[in-house]
């Protein structure tokens, strides 16, 4: 049985009532002079002194993989010469069980609306780190063309296989650490209003390595280092090109239009790859606004196909965690195909106005069902997981969104807290 810590429906409605109190009482505006802001960044604020508001919060989270982590962030929010939010820094200092003490700090930088960076660095005590460096830029060529590039070097000793198939057991949950190091690429070309071709490129090296979480067996000890593709690392380099339909009104935060993608992606041997196979996904979202959007219905609905031999496990189809199926853990279920459908309704409570930034507060209802399979043509109802939940949101448009959504599965309640939309 797993020992992944949950947390209760009144521990989420008190985590969120702290965020919240914590937001009103705890906040300060200031003032930096325009010379002290990093010169990269200058040019995007205010001639005079630089607003900065700070926010200093509690971090009380779970998730099924991860257990219970607690500890504090400050978050510092700084605004350019139109009084809009361009910087957010969040340093944090937290505690889980698994991991020991993590330091990290977080930032996100939108100088201009086609152009912004994150970055992401992470250490714990205990096997765990994380360093990602994300770019987006769309002010090539007129701007038609996109380019996106993210970089990583992390180690989650959290990360569980269950076994293959739609109905692999919880009584099958080993853990491991996967250890990668890799980069994503993209290039995305404006053919016309509304449909972008993409080339891109992606290369991971990944190394499967004991976990961090005590009493759940090695992922080697239960399941051998034969009779699972991938379990004694693996590399992959992979490209793929993309077909991209969008009527969306925001990249980040739409309330509006549909989204349609086509994407092939074949990975050779020849090139750096543990094994010859293929990816093929196709993707459709909309959003459906009511009443001057303070009602949007949105819905997801997409298939994942891999075709292979030998493929490594964690490059096979994947659904579970924060942006599939919420009432799981992340790589719950793995198979050579999925469907998934994610239904939701993002509910504007109110709009609040705190220490000068104003947030929209969001309820979402949401329900997510989906399935690994074999193939399209092997699809059962019976195997179809219905993951009902609710989010709660955040909302500092046009680029910040802080979100808690807790799904029910029947392995038991999952809660994820985290940044962005889930999709």
């Amino acid at each position: 049985m797993s020992n992944a810590y949950h947390i209760t429906g009144r521990s989420l409605i008190l985590f969120t009532f702290c965020l919240f109190l914590a937001s009103l009482l705890s906040g300060c505006t200031g003032h930096i002079p325009k010379e002290k802001i990093p010169g990269i960044f200058a040019p995007y604020t205010s001639a005079t002194p630089v607003k900065v508001v700070t926010i200093p919060l509690p971090v009380i989270a779970s998730s099924p993989n991860e257990g219970i982590t607690a500890g504090a962030l400050t978050a510092f929010l700084f605004h350019n010469k139109d009084d809009e939010i361009n910087t957010l820094l969040a340093p944090q200092v937290n505690h889980n069980t698994n991991f020991g003490i993590t330091t990290s700090l977080y930032g996100a930088f939108y100088p201009t609306p086609d152009r912004n960076v994150e970055i992401n660095l992470s250490q714990s005590t205990r096997i765990n780190n994380d360093y990602e460096i994300k770019l987006r830029d769309k002010t090539f060529f007129d701007k038609k063309l996109e380019v996106n590039l993210s970089t990583f070097v992390f180690s989650d000793g959290s990360s569980r296989f269950f076994g293959f198939e739609a109905k692999s057991p919880q009584q099958q949950e080993t853990n491991y650490t996967d250890t990668e190091v890799g980069f994503n690429f993209s290039a995305g070309y404006d053919i016309s209003r509304h449909f972008q071709l993409v080339l891109g490129e992606r290369y991971r090296d990944v190394a499967i390595e004991p976990g961090a979480v005590k009493g759940i067996p090695y992922i080697k000890d239960q399941f051998g280092t034969s009779s699972v593709p991938g379990i004694n690392g693996f590399a992959t380099h992979a490209q793929r090109i993309s077909l991209v339909y969008s009527t969306l009104d925001s990249a980040t935060t739409p309330t509006f239009g549909g989204f349609a993608k086509l994407t092939f992606e074949p990975t050779f041997k020849a090139l750096g790859g543990a094994a010859d196979f293929r990816h093929y996904e196709a993707e459709a979202k909309g959003f459906i606004p009511l009443d001057n959007a303070r009602y949007i219905s949105v819905f997801r609905l997409m298939y994942n196909q891999t075709l292979g031999k030998n493929v490594p496990f964690l490059e096979q189809s994947i659904l579970g965690g924060e942006t599939t199926l919420r009432g799981y853990g992340r790589n719950r279920f793995v198979d050579n195909s999925f469907l998934l459908c994610n239904l939701e309704e993002r509910i504007r409570l109110f709009r609040w106005e705190v220490f000068n930034v104003t947030a929209d507060w969001e309820v979402a209802p949401f329900v997510d069902l989906g399935a690994v399979m074999e193939a399209l043509d092997k699809a059962r109802t019976s195997n179809f997981e219905f993951n009902p939940g609710i989010g709660f949101r955040a909302i500092v448009r046009p680029n910040i969104i802080g979100r808690v959504d807790m799904g029910v599965g029947r392995d038991g309640p999952a809660i994820f807290v985290g940044l962005g939309y889930p999709f």
